[in-house]
């Protein structure tokens, strides 16, 4: 299949959206309000991204695995195991609760699924930061209490961040981000998420939007503290690498290429600046903000016309 797989956005109200993804990517919102998320890519019973353009153009994610899996993710892949990857664009105008995502080990008896995830900074304000697991020395005690005494921001540990920087967030880190923030998020797929603190905030229905203290208590790793972020940078480099997925960030000058074999794996191109074209076609590109799979069976050359950044991401078949 030599051709790349695009896909129509999926726009999510969240009571912490904003309009962002208006002006920083060139969207259309489909309605007033703010707008969270946006899903990308993703293949859940509640929710199907459907194809734009080529061989599958107007099949679910989920019909096109069905149909072409062989050719989309490789001759082994199982044609019912749902697409493996979530990618959403994040557009934070205020924090987003506190919260966590269970780990794989205990997962299935909670009725949820795990979630590791990795933030791209796109954009971000002067005063924006992200909180991402425990201060040195907090314990389980010490954070159960300052649930009750709303003092729990002396538990968590929270970073300043600028364009370019990511984090890898495993399951069982606690976690938040700043509002302020554009990111992209790249995320194995489960949509299982433990709200332990939301700042006092109500919800899009006027009311405190529901707390899960006692699964996030049993979720967190109380022995993760203060993990560090990769750090913007301009080199070619692999920028987060778990059992999930791999993420390598790929700088492009105007007139540079990367270049994908046929028959190794499928692939996900994120294009976070700039344009490139596809297969030296000048009329098939993608643009800022564009989220799109490299199916198995193509080959794939990705030319810069302007200076450009990619994430590439991989090893998630």
């Amino acid at each position: 299949m030599q051709e790349v797989i695009r896909f129509q956005p999926l726009y999510q109200d969240r009571v912490w959206g904003g309009r962002v993804l208006e002006t920083a990517l060139g969207r259309t919102l489909p309605r007033e309000g703010p707008i969270g998320e946006s899903w990308e890519v993703v293949d859940r019973p509640e929710a199907q991204s459907v194809l734009v353009g080529g061989t599958c153009d107007g099949l679910s994610i989920r019909e096109a695995i069905d149909q072409h899996g062989a050719a989309l993710m490789g001759p082994d892949y199982p044609a019912d195991r749902p697409f493996p990857i979530l990618i959403k664009w994040l557009d934070c105008r205020e924090r987003l609760s506190l919260q966590v995502h269970p780990p794989a080990e205990i997962a299935p008896a909670m009725g949820g699924e795990p979630k590791t995830e990795n933030w791209y900074i796109a954009e971000t304000t002067g005063e924006a930061g992200l909180i991402v697991g425990l201060k040195k020395g907090a314990t389980r005690g010490a954070f159960a209490s300052a649930l009750v005494d709303n003092t729990l921001e002396d538990c968590v540990h929270r970073f300043p961040v600028q364009a370019g920087d990511s984090i890898l967030v495993h399951s069982g880190t606690v976690h938040a981000i700043d509002g302020g923030n554009l990111i992209l998020e790249i995320q194995q797929n489960s949509d299982t998420t433990y709200r332990v603190y939301d700042w006092g905030r109500m919800g899009l229905d006027g009311k405190p939007r529901q707390l899960h203290i006692a699964e996030s208590l049993a979720s967190i790793d109380w022995d993760l503290f203060e993990p560090e972020p990769v750090r913007a940078a301009r080199e070619d480099a692999v920028i987060a690498d778990s059992q999930e997925f791999r993420i390598r960030r790929v700088p492009l000058a105007a007139g540079e290429s990367v270049s994908f074999a046929a028959g190794e794996q499928p692939r996900l191109a994120s294009v976070v600046s700039g344009v490139v074209t596809v297969n030296d076609a000048a009329a098939d590109t993608l643009t800022k903000g564009d989220n799109a799979l490299l199916p198995y069976a193509g080959e794939f050359k990705l030319t810069a016309t302007a200076d450009s950044l990619l994430l590439i991401t991989e090893n998630f078949a």
